[in-house]
């Protein structure tokens, strides 16, 4: 994945991810209860990371998972009804899925990556026809429920118990910053853990922006008393959350990592 902004296109086998939940453990405790919350929010937040979320479709029958019509609602997916199993066959959320896969692919030229939320191998075609027609392929699911050829074919696989596990900041707790710059300094972490992910080495004041702008459109420096995103960094220098460098070519801020070293 280059540098760029990408358009993505997140089309989720919900009902895949459920069993998931259910072979990990992570499901109900007893037999036919509801599966554990799917963490749907911390997903959208990782694959922002990846550029703009153009399409959001979830595919399962919903009469069944009742539970998540709020959150999905809440995140903005469009839930796709599927009839119950028994009248339309096992197949048919995988084909429905597959059929507005490949009508995105070719009536949104501007949609150059797409996600495939499940670990179902019978997507693999799938993946295969996209790539063919120039198209980059994400797969997301569970690490117990993901079959080897699906991961193998995408071009990046994310798995879910990755992105719910903690991940490693800086060494200064959040609660010794001032609380009026506290949500500045929480999003700023984030972006920067967000770029570290992406393996990006050098992450430049401009990079590190428009990350925290794709997680939180609304976000502004000066809402934090900052009269430039530059002094918001050199704050956070002073605080102890990241430190920095000067671009001798451009002039502009570098993030280096946490002030942890980390």
């Amino acid at each position: 994945m280059s540098d760029e902004a990408h358009s993505l296109a997140v089309l989720i086998d919900f009902e895949n991810l459920a069993l998931g939940f259910e072979r990990s453990g992570q499901g109900g405790r007893g037999k036919g209860s509801a599966p554990a919350p799917f963490d749907i929010k911390a997903v959208l937040e990782r694959l922002v990371e990846k550029g703009k979320l153009i399409v959001k479709r979830a595919y399962a029958d919903w009469g069944r998972f009742s539970q998540y019509r709020e959150v999905m609602h809440d995140a903005g997916i469009q839930m796709m009804e599927i009839p119950e199993r028994g009248m339309t066959g096992k197949n048919y959320a995988d084909i429905q899925l597959a059929v507005d896969a490949l009508d995105l692919c070719y009536s949104k030229m501007h949609i150059d990556t797409f996600v495939i939320v499940s670990g179902d191998s019978d997507f693999t075609p799938l993946v295969s026809k996209l790539k063919e027609n120039g198209k980059a392929v994400i797969g997301l699911g569970m690490k117990d429920s993901t079959s080897d050829l699906l991961a193998a074919n995408c071009d990046e696989f994310i798995y879910y118990e990755d992105i719910v596990r903690a991940p490693s900041g800086p060494a200064v707790p959040l609660t010794s910053i001032p609380k009026a710059k506290r949500p500045a300094i929480k999003l700023l972490i984030e972006a920067v853990e967000a770029l570290q992910r992406e393996n990006k080495d050098v992450m430049y004041s401009s990079m590190v922006k428009d990350t925290m702008k794709r997680k939180q459109p609304q976000f502004s420096e000066s809402s934090y008393g900052y009269r430039s995103f530059s002094e918001l960094l050199q704050d956070a220098e002073t605080m102890g959350v990241i430190t920095l460098r000067k671009d001798q070519r451009s002039g502009t801020w570098v993030v280096e990592g946490f002030a942890n070293g980390k």
